[in-house]
């Protein structure tokens, strides 16, 4: 679930909150009832986990290395590729 930030328009208090997508924006500031609204901030961004093996091998994550060309800074390309050995 997402973390929201918002602040409240009566006493400027600023707080975070996790809820569903789904669910209605929070109306009320927790410290003095008044009136919030929700701001927008840049988020963190998309992350993905896993090793670099883990994605399609058309993606810019995968190595492109092999028989046909050098991916680790050699000059003549790798008989195997690192992620095969």
């Amino acid at each position: 679930m997402p973390n929201y930030e918002y602040k409240c328009e009566q006493c400027g208090h600023s707080f975070e909150i996790q809820h569903s997508m789904k669910e209605a924006p929070l109306v009320n500031c927790p410290k003095c009832e008044g009136r919030t609204r929700k701001v927008i901030t840049g988020g963190s961004g998309f992350i993905l986990k896993g090793s670099r093996t883990n994605y399609p091998m058309g993606s810019n994550l995968t190595p492109q290395c092999g028989r046909e060309q050098s991916c680790c800074g050699r000059s003549t390309p790798c008989e195997t590729r690192p992620c095969d050995k």
